[in-house]
C-alpha cells in the first residue's frame, strides 16, 4: 500500500470507529505499521477534517518531524509495534462497555466463544497509569501478551491485528463481548466456558475474522 493510501486509510478508520459508536470525538488514535517506523494519528484533531498529510510518521524511537504533533498515547503504539511483528495495526478507543469494566478494573471472562478471536481464554485489563506515559506502554505491553486486545483501567481498549481492517474489526468484537458480559452480570454471575474449550475453538477459528478489502 502506497504512503498515501495508509494515511486515508487511518482517517477512514477513525471516521468509523465514530461512526460505529466504539469512540466518541477524537479520543481514539489509530497506527499503522510503516516501513522501519509508524503513521499514527496527530492530537487533537477532529477526524472529520484530517487531512492525509496531517497523519504523523515516527520512528519506532519516537523520532518525528518537530512541526508535527502524534498523538499523546504514540508511546504504546510505538512499543506494541516495535515488540510485535506479528501486528500491523493498533487501534485505541473509548467504547462504554469496555470502559465501563475497565474502571471496575475487570478483565472479560470467557463468557462467549468469540473471546477466542482476541487470542486467549480472557481479555485482560491493564493496570491504571496517566495517559501518554511509559508506565501505560508498560501495562499495556503485559496485557497483550498472548493476546490481540486488552482493556485499560479507567480508559479504555485497545485491539491489534495484521491489518487495520482486522485491528478495527476486532475493536468492535470486543466492545460486543463486554456489552455481553455487562448484560449477563445484571442476570447473575455467568458460567465460563473452560481453557481448554476456548483452546479448541482459537484453533478452528484460524483466519476468521474481518476480510481484508
Amino acid at each position: 500500500m502506497k504512503d498515501r493510501d495508509k494515511r486515508q486509510s487511518i482517517i477512514k478508520a477513525c471516521l468509523r470507529m465514530n461512526a460505529l459508536g466504539i469512540n466518541q470525538g477524537t479520543s481514539g488514535n489509530i497506527s499503522l505499521r510503516h516501513g522501519e517506523g509508524l503513521l499514527i494519528t496527530p492530537t487533537g484533531t477532529p477526524y472529520e477534517t484530517m487531512r492525509p498529510e496531517q497523519i504523523v510518521q515516527m520512528g519506532f524511537d519516537g523520532s518525528h518531524d518537530p512541526v508535527q504533533r502524534p498523538s499523546s498515547e504514540w508511546r504504546f503504539h510505538c512499543d506494541i509495534l516495535k515488540a510485535r511483528p506479528d501486528v500491523e495495526a493498533v487501534v485505541h478507543a473509548h467504547p462504554t462497555y469496555c470502559t465501563a469494566l475497565a474502571i471496575m478494573g475487570m478483565e472479560i471472562p470467557p463468557v462467549h466463544y468469540m473471546i477466542a478471536c482476541a487470542g486467549g481464554d480472557t481479555i485482560r485489563c491493564a493496570p491504571y497509569a496517566t495517559f501518554g506515559t511509559q508506565e501505560l506502554s508498560d501495562h499495556a505491553a503485559r496485557a497483550l501478551e498472548g493476546r490481540l486486545a486488552c482493556l485499560l483501567a479507567h480508559h479504555g481498549m485497545i485491539a491489534v491485528g495484521p491489518s487495520l481492517d482486522k485491528a478495527m474489526w476486532l475493536a468492535v468484537e470486543v466492545e460486543t463481548l463486554a456489552r455481553q458480559y455487562h448484560a449477563a452480570l445484571q442476570i447473575g454471575n455467568p458460567p465460563l466456558l473452560s481453557k481448554e474449550e476456548i483452546e479448541k475453538v482459537r484453533v478452528r477459528m484460524a483466519g476468521y475474522g474481518h476480510a481484508d478489502t
